[in-house]
């Protein structure tokens, strides 16, 4: 038996998320099926992380077990050659056998893009959240983002209803990126954020509160109330799926 590392890349507008679902496409059952077709049986991949419906990735990561011998380019011109356009399979690598794609993975960067211009280009319309103007406050943003790293229960960015056996993760970075003019202003504006696991809606949940801050109706001061109080009521609402993209899961190299 072969056991290999996928990466993938897949735009996921018209996808119910990762994971499989009583109705529409997931990424994770397109996979399963192109692994499939070349392994004559059913086969069962794991994924990093669950992206949710409408959510992007730039290197998602699944592991899976083959019996049938194939080597590593030739498994990522198959399984292209079965998926649709918007899901690529990007790199395969071979692994041990212990490898887990989900278990294994010590830190993900996640990214929230926000448009904030009067008229959005309708080319950027499935990969962002449009903030019409006036110009959010990105030095209130900035400031605020920083508040979120360490080690901290993060409830109060959960999605409400949401079953876990601990909201405490610890976050790495946290950080707003943005390209201004001499004015201070800034059409798009990147949320960049690295940590070893994340909530369900969690990223979505504090890009709502960095943009409610940036509206001014809180002080950047807000994002370490909103942390504090572990209620979901206090944070921002959960930002639109276009805009977020799962950039990178990260492992030691001893699991491959």
């Amino acid at each position: 038996m072969a056991h290999f590392k996928l990466t993938l890349a897949y735009d996921g507008t018209a996808f119910v998320g990762w994971q499989r679902q009583a109705e529409g496409v997931p990424i994770q059952g397109l996979v399963e099926d192109a692994l499939a077709i070349l392994e004559g049986k059913p086969v069962t991949v794991a994924g990093a992380g669950r992206t949710d419906a409408g959510v992007h990735a730039l290197a998602q990561v699944a592991s899976v077990s083959l019996d049938r011998s194939i080597d590593a380019p030739t498994l990522v011109r198959a399984l292209n050659a079965h998926l649709p356009d918007a899901v690529r399979v990007l790199d395969v690598e071979e692994t041990s056998a212990v490898f887990h794609a989900r278990f294994n993975a010590t830190a993900k960067t996640y990214r929230y893009r926000i448009w904030n211009t009067e008229v959005l280009s309708p080319f950027e319309r499935p990969y962002v959240w449009h903030i019409p103007a006036p110009a959010l406050d990105i030095a209130a943003m900035t400031e605020a983002a920083p508040i979120l790293e360490g080690r901290h229960d993060f409830a109060a960015f959960q999605a409400a209803g949401t079953i876990t056996r601990t909201t405490e993760r610890v976050i790495f970075s946290s950080r707003l990126i943005a390209d201004t003019d001499p004015n201070g202003c800034a059409a798009l504006l990147v949320y960049e954020v690295r940590g070893e696991g994340f909530l369900r809606h969690m990223v979505r949940s504090i890009a709502g509160t960095l943009v409610e801050i940036g509206k001014r109706r809180y002080a950047a001061s807000r994002m370490r109330e909103v942390l504090e109080s572990r209620s979901r009521a206090l944070a921002g609402q959960t930002a639109p799926a276009a805009g977020l993209f799962l950039v990178r899961v990260e492992y030691q190299t001893p699991d491959l």
